[in-house]
């Protein structure tokens, strides 16, 4: 069975990586992996600047999504796994252009310490009380899909809204609490909420449970973030180094799709080739466009798609410029601040042997779905842009050493309200067209891990019509 994966970003990569593996234990799979750019691994991508390590895209995944913790360790890189520095994570919310920690026991959007909380300056009196209200919620099933936003706003107030969900979920998504969907994004909440009807009592008894569990088995708390020592690109190296080279295809735009008989006609600008079946690792909008003459329904629910942009822009210091810095990971934005700035994450702070003992990195995020414009700005006013409100937040007015600017266009996928819906339109049309796989952010997850599962799945899918075996769930 010959199979083309079109897309050479993490997933497509972990795609390729699952069938050749497939084929060295004898399925009778084969590849062809299609990029349109001039390299592989999309949005990963490390570099060394002045011996301090730069990261274009993301540089780290979730320590407790284990798919990218199990590649690692298949491709032999399980031991440059590296966890972040919790001992030392702190994280800022900047309000009224004052740092403001967030206070302990906050887990993502619920208080589950309420003295910590009570004392802390970040909220206002009102939603403190709010706060001690919220534990008297009653059950309540979801009869619809709602924004995060609106479900935040019901428990905990506009004020939670704009202070906590939309500053954490623009770093995560580049977009806004009331953007997002909660059944997509946050499907914990919803069976909490339906459960014990108090976000904050669910997640005290569930962090109870966690912990007595740690305890019995004598588990220490893993890291919130994984990295690698060398860097994410050192992912895109491990497999490319497994992948044999003859079945990559680089500078290869794909131009359109259509199907033939059973088979798949694939062409590009060296000519057309028939496969058997198709992985589509690609953002869902070219999917749309390669797919709008197989199926509509199929090519407008992916094209419904919506995606933001990001751009992430990194300085280098010498630490003696960083003095003045906080403690901590860095800190978030609220969009009610006015500025251009999402976040800043202290990345030498945030793992270790990022930066040599003299140097600092800061790395600044602009973009996101309300600031598409930012990106037609140049290099020197993105940059003219971080120093102005580095300067204005945290007193900085050093010039750096370096800066390296990475700006990714529709790069970060939206589920809005109603996502979920549509992936239930998507699947049920890909099981009437066997041959077809769909992989990436688009879907069911925008991380690396997820990355990673989505194109290891689509690989077994397709593999399982080659052997006549059930592709595992």
């Amino acid at each position: 069975m010959k199979i083309a994966i079109i897309g050479g970003g993490i997933s497509g990569l972990s795609a390729a990586f699952a069938l050749q593996k497939q084929a060295a234990a004898g399925a009778p799979v084969e590849y062809v992996l299609f990029e349109a750019s001039s390299r592989l691994g999309g949005v990963l991508h490390s570099e060394k600047v002045d011996g301090c390590l730069v990261e274009g895209g993301p540089d780290s995944f979730l320590t407790e999504k284990p798919w990218a913790t199990r590649l690692c360790g298949e491709l032999g890189i399980g031991h440059e796994i590296i966890g972040s520095n919790d001992k030392d994570r702190k994280t800022y919310i900047l309000v009224k252009n004052r740092l403001i920690a967030m206070p302990d026991g906050l887990m993502f959007l619920v208080p589950t310490k309420l003295i910590p909380t009570g004392l802390s300056p970040l909220f206002s009196w009102s939603t403190k009380f709010r706060m001690l209200l919220e534990l008297m919620h009653p059950p309540r099933a979801a009869d619809e899909d709602e924004s995060v936003g609106d479900l935040v706003r019901r428990h905990f107030g506009q004020e939670m809204v704009e202070r906590l969900a939309d500053p954490l979920l623009s770093g995560v998504y580049g977009g806004t609490a009331d953007m997002l969907s909660v059944r997509a994004v946050l499907p914990r909440f919803v069976n909490m909420e339906a459960e014990h009807g108090s976000l904050s009592r669910a997640m005290i008894a569930s962090s109870r449970r966690l912990a007595q569990m740690r305890r019995e088995k004598g588990i220490a708390p893993p890291p919130l973030f994984s990295s690698l020592k060398n860097g994410m690109q050192s992912l895109v190296d491990a497999l490319l180094a497994r992948l044999d080279a003859q079945c990559l295809r680089t500078n290869a735009p794909v131009q359109s799709v259509a199907r033939q008989a059973q088979r798949w006609e694939v062409r590009t600008t060296e000519g057309m080739e028939l496969f058997d079946g198709i992985i589509l690792a690609t953002p869902a909008r070219v999917a749309s466009q390669l797919l709008s003459g197989v199926g509509r329904q199929l090519s407008e629910d992916l094209g419904k798609v919506e995606y933001s942009s990001s751009i992430t822009l990194t300085l280098g210091y010498g630490r003696e410029q960083l003095s003045g810095l906080p403690p901590g990971f860095g800190f978030l934005v609220p969009r009610t601040e006015g500025t251009r700035m999402l976040a800043c994450t202290f990345v030498h702070n945030k793992f270790p042997n990022r930066a040599p003992a003299d140097m600092g990195i800061l790395r600044c995020f602009l973009g996101g779905a309300h600031d598409e414009a930012i990106l037609d700005s140049s290099d020197e006013e993105l940059t003219a842009i971080a120093r102005r409100e580095l300067k204005q937040i945290l007193k900085l007015d050093a010039e750096p050493r370096f800066v390296r600017i990475a700006c990714w266009r529709a790069s970060m996928a939206q589920y809005t309200p109603g996502h979920l819906d549509r992936l239930e339109r998507i699947e049920a049309v890909l099981q009437t067209m066997p041959g077809l796989a769909l992989a990436g952010n688009a879907y069911r997850g925008i991380g690396v891990p997820d990355c990673v599962r989505t194109g290891q799945a689509a690989a077994a899918r397709l593999a399982a019509l080659a052997t006549g075996s059930t592709a595992p769930v």
